[in-house]
């Protein structure tokens, strides 16, 4: 089985560990957090090593993923996905075995799709997303890079969310609008 690292190691990085686990396509080698969790673990999976040593990881690992989650700013998120980049890790896809991501649906590297969310025919989801618990994206529409959508929001058909936007848990999306870049939607709103 190919191996992991998991940048990152709070709550979304439990999360992730949980789906990766499911899929099955991966072995967490570890996780990489601040110098000073070295040694300790998540979810019983050992920090190994912090941001600056992700040059010399990536001799020993090919595959890694952001697991630091989102909310106000995707600037840390942007940061680490870059950093990982550039150290020549592959950044893979990684979803849920109970989500549903149709074959007539494009989802970018580096976005994880979590348990029970939709991903429908037509929509496009960018890199270095979230896609949290039972969102749902519906048909044709696009969800540019470094956006978390949060847990059970609805965006509904023909819509653009642009790149670096959160969109809040339980948040639905009037069908056909877009919205704009580094957007903040709040837990429970209506975007008309």
């Amino acid at each position: 089985m190919k191996k992991i690292l998991l940048i990152g190691g709070g709550g979304h990085c439990r999360s992730v560990i949980d789906v990766i686990e499911q899929e099955g396509r991966f072995q967490i080698a570890g996780v990489i957090d601040r110098s000073e969790l070295l040694g300790t673990h998540v979810l019983g999976y050992e920090v190994i090593g912090s941001d600056s040593e992700l040059a010399k990881l990536s001799k020993l690992y090919r595959y890694a993923l952001v697991a630091v989650g989102q909310i106000r700013s995707a600037s840390l998120r942007i940061k680490l996905f870059e950093l990982t980049k550039a150290a020549g890790f592959i950044l893979p896809t990684i979803i849920s075995p109970r989500a549903y991501v149709s074959d007539h649906a494009t989802v970018g590297s580096g976005t994880v799709v979590m348990h029970d969310a939709l991903v429908n025919a037509g929509a496009v989801v960018g890199h270095n997303c979230i896609i949290n618990t039972k969102a749902l994206i519906e048909h044709e529409s696009v969800i540019e890079d470094h956006c978390h959508i949060a847990t059970a929001a609805v965006i509904n058909g023909n819509v653009r969310v642009a790149e670096g936007s959160f969109i809040g848990s339980g948040a639905v999306s009037k069908e056909s609008v877009t919205i704009k870049e580094h957007s903040v939607i709040k837990a429970g709103s209506v975007v008309k």
